[in-house]
């Protein structure tokens, strides 16, 4: 699961702060530090959803502002999205949302 988690953060970044022209940021980019697989890994032992979901959904916020919010089409969907993955309450229940994301952010890259 922690890859997963770590894909939808660098996925949501990489549509919120990424310029066309500019380096592109990768897994080691310092921005990426409270969001590596390591930091997934123990919140995931640790059974911390809720703390899964803050760090995913900070991500999935700053996406949603480079998509211009829930008024266009890119933006409802992925607020559609994201609100599954928030109302999931087991680890288990977090994955077939945490997929959708994931594949969502990476066909709108």
């Amino acid at each position: 699961m922690e890859l997963p988690l770590e894909t939808v953060a660098l996925f949501a970044f990489k549509l919120a702060y990424e310029m066309e022209g500019e380096s592109p940021i990768l897994r080691d980019d310092p921005i990426m530090s409270d969001y590596e697989r390591e930091v997934f890994g123990l919140l995931v032992r640790r059974g911390d959803v809720e703390g899964i979901q803050f760090r995913v959904m900070h991500c999935v916020g700053l996406a949603m502002e480079a998509l211009g919010g829930v008024d266009t089409p890119l933006g409802r969907e992925l607020h559609r999205l994201s609100a599954d993955f928030s109302h999931a309450q087991t680890l288990e229940q977090l994955n077939a949302p945490l997929i959708a994301l994931k594949d969502y952010l990476k066909d709108i890259l």
